[in-house]
């Protein structure tokens, strides 16, 4: 598993010195994502404006909780979807199991699954590197084989939360299993699936006849009588569906 903390990362980074409390959190790039896209000749239409969170009132951050998600492409023809749940706290922390001191997490925890190109799950491991009970915690990983089987695309979340809800699993690794199936599809598209105009591919298509992208009737922005569809889809544009889904990107 690729990792930014190697097996053992207790032991190592116990051993390693905290950091000054004045570097928590990470300084903000000097270049916005935004201004990096201007400078590089990227920018949105004319007729539209981002639409960033307004100022804050002046604050003081108290816990970060960051979840990643990667997919990678196996040289066996499968796919790696891999999730990251990582918590942390700017200063020191007192847990039943001790002094968690600042710059060491509360959590790290990881889930794989392993897919086909229909999103069968057929394989799936996960592992908890830094859990507030050391010992105690990893217990719950090898449940996580039970979502061995089931399909990222037709009705993954519910089924995930049937297996593994409660005592069954951990609460957080469980909720990574809802990041999977959006993450499996941005991967997908435009290297398994077409997603330009022509259309024809996704998990849904038979090739028994002309499909629309998969992406379309999916989301507010690429609902079929929308402006987007109209702009860029021209094909498809036209009265709503009502044979696909009508929440998020996945079948619920």
């Amino acid at each position: 598993m690729s990792r930014p903390v190697a097996r053992g990362a207790r032991d190592f980074a116990a051993s390693q010195p905290l950091p000054d409390r004045r570097e928590y959190p990470p300084s903000r790039p000097d270049v916005s994502n935004t201004q990096y896209a201007k400078i590089h000749g990227f920018s949105s239409s004319a007729s539209t404006s981002s639409m960033p969170l307004s100022e804050p009132v002046p604050r003081q951050l108290r816990h970060r909780r960051a979840i990643r998600a990667e997919a990678y492409e196996r040289g066996d023809g499968l796919w790696d979807i891999e999730a990251c749940l990582t918590d942390h706290k700017p200063r020191d922390v007192a847990l039943a199991s001790g002094i968690r001191p600042q710059g060491l997490p509360i959590h790290e925890l990881w889930l794989r699954v392993t897919i086909d190109r229909d999103l069968n799950v057929v394989d799936a491991e996960a592992s908890s590197e830094w859990v507030p009970y050391p010992g105690h915690c990893q217990s719950a990983s090898p449940a996580y084989r039970a979502l061995i089987g089931l399909n990222l695309f037709r009705n993954f979340r519910r089924n995930a939360n049937r297996l593994l809800a409660g005592v069954a699993g951990c609460s957080h690794l469980t909720e990574l299993c809802a990041v999977l199936p959006t993450a499996a599809i941005q991967a997908f598209a435009g290297d398994v699936w077409n997603v330009r105009e022509e259309g024809g591919e996704g998990p849904d298509h038979d090739g028994a006849h002309a499909e629309p992208p998969f992406q379309l009737g999916r989301c507010r922005a690429l609902r079929f009588d929308g402006e987007v569809v109209r702009q860029y889809y021209p094909r498809w544009y036209g009265p709503i569906r009502p044979d696909l889904p009508g929440e998020g990107s996945t079948k619920e």
